[in-house]
């Protein structure tokens, strides 16, 4: 399959480990960390995720109609096997850097499969279940081709505190503190861009 993405050229590490991780600290309590080129493989994995993960397209009611939500997803619950060993090593190496932090382990990873840049995800936090009242962490690893994830405050009145962080090939960004409550993120619509995929490992009844 032909997917118009142009894989690096680059011999990625063994496996992805803790190091390079930096951290921005923001507001009430939220925090954000950022590693470029994190994930071993990512060409592989990129590929694989095409290819193999049995992607969905949902429709949701927003107002007073049906629309087709604009990318393609699927989610591998508790016990389901990923797609691609270096995914696994991912979770695992994650799970074990923030376990201190967090307190738990990573359990599952949602997939969302941006085709191109009319697709996108609108303003939100991962507020269903426990990330509504509990401090929690959503650790994304993106593939394929760049794309920005901005982020601003809930609160309006602070919206001058807004940036965006750039998700390029094999990058991960970690999502922790109060920030799926205190923050809202998004992938907007863009002119032109190829083909991305985000893979966003969460805890136990975090959506």
């Amino acid at each position: 399959m032909d997917v118009g993405f142009q894989t690096t050229l680059f011999e990625p590490p063994a496996r992805a480990t803790g190091a390079g991780i930096e951290r921005r600290r923001l507001t009430e309590g939220a925090w954000v960390d950022v590693a470029r080129g994190w994930l071993p493989d990512a060409d592989d994995v990129f590929a694989t995720l095409v290819g193999h993960v049995p992607w969905r397209a949902e429709r949701r009611t927003m107002y007073d109609r049906v629309v087709d939500v604009p990318r393609l997803v699927y989610t591998y619950m508790i016990g389901e096997e990923l797609p691609h060993p270096a995914l696994t090593a991912a979770r695992e190496t994650l799970s074990e850097h923030y376990l201190a932090e967090l307190g738990e382990p990573f359990r599952t990873a949602g997939c969302c499969y941006y085709r191109d840049g009319r697709d996108s995800v609108a303003w939100h936090g991962d507020t269903i279940g426990r990330g509504s009242t509990h401090d929690t962490m959503v650790a994304i690893v993106s593939v394929g081709d760049p794309r920005k994830l901005h982020l601003r405050p809930r609160d309006p009145d602070r919206r001058e505190e807004s940036f965006a962080v750039e998700m390029g090939h094999g990058d991960l960004v970690v999502m922790g503190g109060s920030c799926q409550r205190t923050w809202e993120h998004a992938v907007p619509k863009v002119s032109a861009a190829g083909p991305r995929i985000s893979v966003q490992f969460r805890p136990f009844n975090v959506f």
